[in-house]
């Protein structure tokens, strides 16, 4: 992974914007939108933004103050990118390219701009809104994880596609499904591009993963951030509750 994403709140903070023409005032519109406070390069930020044709003397003298720099169409001189953006206010969807493609990251965004429901923001309100509610009812964490995704899974009463927002009772048909699973995958190939839909999906839902000393650690990144990584011979006989997915490469 080249890039750490990350979501910074700039609501009221300066940011420097140096460069003039379309590039930078696109950088302007952007930052102002995040409620940036826009100054020159003389000023004290964190963060600048470099629109010049010849950006190198300028973004040396901002790195030197300890500024982290964007320099727009020279990603060699990036300290971050900026992604292509689908607001669905408050959810935010990043696509980036580490600065290779500004084009393919566009393009991205078109693609998922058609794909991910216009009621997205809504459904992350009333999500935020049961927050308590949930907790009180699953205080388990891996419970209540479970029962979330349940929910937004397809045909659920959140399903992503078209959730039944207008539903005051959806709360109280979720299950969290069993209180403790173990799901055992057996892998044919060490790259996680050859995974296959349902096993993407398990790692991604998994609250932990036991595996093997074999298997890639490419193929466990691919799990959620949180879940904890175990090697082991074999999946304890009673794992904690929550889905454990236990992971061993096929014999060749």
């Amino acid at each position: 992974m080249h890039s750490l994403p990350i979501f910074v709140r700039l609501r009221g903070r300066p940011v420097i914007l140096v460069g003039t023409g379309e590039a930078a005032e696109a950088k302007r519109r952007l930052l102002l939108r995040a409620g940036a406070e826009i100054v020159d390069e003389h000023a004290s930020a964190m963060l600048a933004v470099v629109a010049l044709n010849d950006p190198d003397p300028v973004v040396a003298a901002l790195r030197a103050r300890g500024v982290l720099v964007n320099a727009v169409d020279r990603p060699d001189l990036c300290d971050f990118t900026i992604p292509a953006i689908v607001d669905r206010d408050p959810v935010l969807v990043a696509v980036g390219t580490g600065g290779v493609s500004a084009g393919l990251a566009a393009a991205l965004r078109q693609r998922l701009e058609g794909l991910l429901s216009p009621r997205l923001g809504q459904l992350a309100q009333l999500l935020r809104d049961a927050r308590p509610r949930l907790q009180q009812r699953f205080p388990d964490p891996a419970r209540r994880r479970g029962a979330i995704a349940a929910a937004l899974a397809p045909g659920g009463p959140l399903d992503l596609d078209d959730p039944r927002l207008d539903d005051p009772h959806w709360a109280d048909t979720l299950s969290s499904g069993p209180e403790r699973a173990v799901v055992a995958l057996e892998l044919a190939s060490a790259d996680p591009d050859e995974l296959t839909l349902r096993q993407a999906r398990l790692l991604a839902r998994a609250d932990r993963v036991y595996h093997r000393a074999d298997v890639p650690a490419a193929i466990l990144a691919r799990a959620r951030a949180d879940a904890a990584r175990i090697a082991s011979s074999a999946p304890p006989a009673e794992p904690p509750s929550g889905l454990s997915v236990d992971l061993a490469m096929t014999e060749p």
